[in-house]
């Protein structure tokens, strides 16, 4: 799973879930004139509030940043799981709503004073939670903001394709020369005119390392159009062939495919 590839409305989605969870354990409902001794339930109490809340919430968010994380998105019914852990998380504000305003579902036990019980600390906290929650799974495609990378771009880890480390000059990023894409300005300068890679003469291509605006679909080298990875934002992948206006690249796990939409990518 490829953290660096989560997004800054993923990690909205995350600290709700934990809000979620740490409002598990806080009160279930509250009542005017109960007595001190009276300890009042966690929202554990309540099947209603456990599952649809609670676990419907925390299942809506693991699904969504699992399959934010894999290379592949896997599929049930033809539905991506991620579209599985939104439907998960509306879910959840919908019934923690609903059992705001039925309060005395889950305290039909509770004997005390008053008009009944109100809604508890841990009840509140938790309509708050999906209420986040749900809206970031639904605004992160929508919204730019939400769709930044939630941690910044980092070099290839070891180890590198070919199973060594890539000597000086190899274009790497971090290296300290200038780089090999037919004879383009050092790093720190702006590669190529508006972020188009330009085409090298035939035997001149170097390999160097880039990373993608958006995710990319990476497509077989035979031509099939069924992609076999997705490139992510945050992450830096090998370019090792120039086919036309198109790059062969590689990924961190050895795989290899065609990238057809180069258009402002950042070279390393």
């Amino acid at each position: 799973m490829n953290i660096r590839s989560l997004t800054r409305g993923d990690g909205v989605v995350i600290g709700a879930a934990v809000l979620l969870f740490i409002a598990s354990f806080l009160d279930l409902y509250s009542a005017d004139g109960a007595p001190d001794s009276l300890d009042f339930p966690s929202l554990w109490a309540s099947g209603p509030v456990l599952l649809g809340v609670v676990l419907a919430g925390i299942i809506g968010a693991a699904l969504i940043v699992i399959t934010r994380g894999l290379p592949q998105v896997p599929k049930v019914a033809g539905l991506d799981l991620g579209q599985f852990g939104i439907a998960f998380t509306v879910f959840a504000a919908w019934s923690a709503l609903g059992n705001i305003f039925d309060v005395a579902g889950g305290a039909d036990n509770f004997e005390g004073s008053g008009d009944g019980p109100d809604a508890g600390t841990g009840l509140i906290l938790a309509l708050v939670a999906t209420l986040i929650m749900a809206a970031a799974a639904v605004a992160t495609p929508l919204v730019p903001a939400l769709k930044a990378a939630l941690l910044p771009p980092a070099g290839p880890a070891a180890p590198q394709p070919y199973g060594a480390q890539p000597p000086a000059g190899y274009g790497y990023p971090g290296a300290q020369q200038p780089a090999a894409f037919g004879g383009q300005p050092a790093p720190g300068q702006q590669p190529f005119p508006g972020g188009q890679p330009a085409a090298p003469p035939a035997g001149d291509f170097s390999p160097f390392w880039f990373a993608v605006p958006v995710p990319r679909p990476l497509f077989p080298e035979d031509g099939s159009s069924t992609p076999i990875a997705e490139l992510a934002p945050g992450t830096w992948y090998l370019a090792v062939e120039q086919r036309g206006p198109s790059l062969v690249a590689q990924t961190q796990d050895g795989r290899r495919g065609v990238l057809q939409d180069t258009s402002g990518i950042q070279r390393g």
